[in-house]
This record gives structure tokens, sequence and C-alpha cells, in this order.
């Protein structure tokens, strides 16, 4: 029976405070966003394997746009992922340059 009395106490005491106003909530609250985003890869390479005519498709600059990044920026990523040599015929390059690309300039950074 002991062991109720303090949890008797503790309801009649959160019952006396009443409900908290939301502006005191929100004084204390942290916005976190926390959303995946999925970044196409997709570029056009030719029938070539040397980097000649090779540019990102516009799903690639679509989803970098969706994720974030203004269109010059996206086009300009792109153009970096789709021209550098080690990642043509090389999808886990292109991932990995990528991944380099967002962690130096993350999307929404002005």
């Amino acid at each position: 029976m002991t062991y109720k009395t303090p949890l008797f106490a503790a309801i009649c005491a959160a019952g006396l405070l009443g409900p908290v106003p939301s502006a005191v909530a929100q004084d204390h609250a942290y916005n976190v966003q926390a959303q995946r985003q999925v970044i196409t890869i997709s570029c056009y390479r030719g029938p070539w394997d040397d980097v000649i005519w090779d540019r990102p498709n516009p799903q690639f600059t679509d989803s970098l746009v969706a994720a974030g990044y203004t269109l010059p920026e996206a086009h300009a990523i792109g153009e970096r992922v789709c021209r550098d040599p080690s990642t043509v015929h090389n999808p886990d390059g292109m991932i990995a340059v990528l991944n380099q690309i967002i962690a130096q300039s993350p999307p929404g950074r002005r």
C-alpha cells in the first residue's frame, strides 16, 4: 500500500498544476527536421567511355532541387558528378562523389 502513496501524490500534484500554456511549452521545443530525401543519380553518358557528352539528366537535377539546392547549384553538382572521369561505369563512385559534395555543401547553406 505504501508504494501507491507517492503515485497518488504525483497524480494530485499534476492535477493542481493545470494545463501548461502552449507558449511555455514552445519555449523549450527543438525543431528537428529528420526526413529522408531520395536523390536519383542519372547521367547521360553517350556511347563512349570518355567524358565527352556527359551531363546530368533532368531527374538528377530535379531530385537535387527537391532536396533543397537551388537550380544552379543542382546543375553544378550534377555536372561535377557526371563529368568526373572516375565515375564512368562506376555507380558506387557516383554515390561517393555525391556524398562528398553534400558533406562539403549541404542543401540550404547560404
